[in-house]
């Protein structure tokens, strides 16, 4: 696999050569500090990009081409990292080599034309598609509570700090969709174009000079910029009490959500030994959380615990039923105190140590995880999968120790199930 990262003044190239896909795969990728109240207004915007362009008038003339181009595939998502807001446009296209020359050309040239050339007219986005997006975004956030485990993290994080981007909904909010208009939007989109800073990744089997001369051709940016912001948000102190919070819902099983705040991690803790607590504790297969909580004591159907390194929380989730809340939350604590105080043996650390070079060494086997790791080198400067894979064998039990001393318990969300 070769690496070719190129500043273009604008913008960053990042080619990844690899000849293990039939596919080439192209992510354009804007990012920008996070605002709260342009959450919805770029979740409607990323929709109504694909609902057509001004070349292509509707969504079906979109998808004919789509076909066209041997069934190239286009989506797009909006997620935050840590302080800032990134929207992705992913392109996944059959190599040249399995159906004809130029196709890739034309592909990347048809993902140029939904994201410059959008379907506007007076400087305004067409009334019609505004409407359709809005009432699709309407429909899915009055479900939210529909994915009762996704809905409990969400109002775990308010309940845990509403000042923190932490807490901002990726979901967007009834009441900023209100406020969007055909008008505005457009607007947005300009700034988001203009101001936005963007890395285009590209994996697979090309000529690295052609694939240059290719993006340079269809993606024009007018303005150089740099980063303003930090990535890595300052996670709050933990409360010296915890705070307890419930609501109801209509459910057979309720959803226990835990917020766990760290202390002062070092970079070189959060890239490592944290992660290996983490899955001892409760990310692996074998963890503390399932055999203690779920296997012998029989409190919960479900429990997992995972890190939010940009964030620096950690998370612990169990769906339970509710006359079990009490007594799983104190299972719990002592699981995560028996950590602080060393109670898991080199085998646990071993474990953990395969379960983590395992899932390193598959990242190399799919595509969307090669961007996503040239990425994090990138933009969060991560190690190398090697060298992570090396520091992450030498983490001893004492550093494990040591930065499990450093998680709090700080938020308890129930979201209690009132059906019978």
């Amino acid at each position: 696999m070769q690496y070719i990262n190129k500043d273009l003044g604008s913008f960053g190239l990042h080619l990844i050569k690899t000849d293990k896909f039939k596919t080439v795969t192209v992510r354009v990728v804007f990012h920008t500090p996070i605002k709260k109240e342009e959450i919805t207004m770029r979740n409607i915007l990323s929709d109504i990009l694909l609902q057509s362009s001004k070349d292509y008038e509707s969504r079906r003339d979109l998808t004919i081409k789509a076909e066209e181009l041997y069934a190239a595939d286009i989506s797009t998502n909006n997620q935050r990292v840590g302080n800032y807001i990134v929207s992705s446009f992913l392109l996944q296209i059959l190599n040249d080599k399995y159906t004809e020359a130029g196709n890739m050309e034309e592909s990347i040239k048809f993902l140029s034309e939904i994201i410059f050339n959008p379907d506007v007219k007076d400087n305004k986005f067409k009334t019609e598609k505004l409407d359709v997006v809005k009432n699709n975004a309407t429909v899915a956030l009055n479900s939210l509570k529909e994915d009762a485990s996704s809905y409990s993290l969400i109002r775990l994080v308010e309940a845990f700090d509403k000042s923190s981007p932490v807490s901002y909904r990726m979901t967007g909010y009834l009441e900023d969709l209100e406020t969007i208009t055909e008008e505005n939007l457009y607007r947005y989109y300009q700034k988001m174009i203009d101001n936005d800073l963007v890395d285009i990744f590209i994996v697979g089997d090309f000529d690295a000079t052609e694939m240059t001369q290719i993006i340079k051709k269809y993606f024009k940016f007018k303005k150089l910029k740099k980063n303003k912001e930090p990535y890595r948000l300052e996670c709050r102190k933990c409360n010296s009490r915890r705070l307890f919070a419930k609501e109801k819902i209509d459910n057979t099983q309720s959803k226990l959500a835990i917020a766990c705040p760290t202390n002062k991690l070092t970079d070189y803790e959060r890239n490592y030994p944290i992660v290996l607590a983490n899955l001892i504790l409760g990310g692996g297969t074998d963890s503390k959380l399932f055999k203690e909580v779920r296997e012998e004591n029989s409190l919960c159907y479900t429990v997992h615990s995972f890190f939010n390194k940009m964030d620096g929380l950690l998370y612990i989730t169990a769906g339970i039923d509710k006359k079990n809340a009490t007594k799983t939350v104190e299972l719990i604590t002592k699981d995560l105190i028996d950590m602080k105080k060393g109670r898991f043996t080199e085998r646990d650390i071993t474990i953990a140590k395969e379960f983590y070079n395992t899932a390193q060494e598959e990242i190399e086997e799919n595509e969307y995880r090669i961007i996503n790791e040239y990425l994090a080198r990138e933009l969060l400067g991560v190690d190398p999968v090697e060298e992570r894979i090396e520091k992450m064998n030498k983490v001893t039990k004492q550093e494990i120790v040591k930065v499990s001393k450093k998680i709090g318990m700080d938020t308890v969300f129930l979201l209690e199930g009132v059906k019978k």
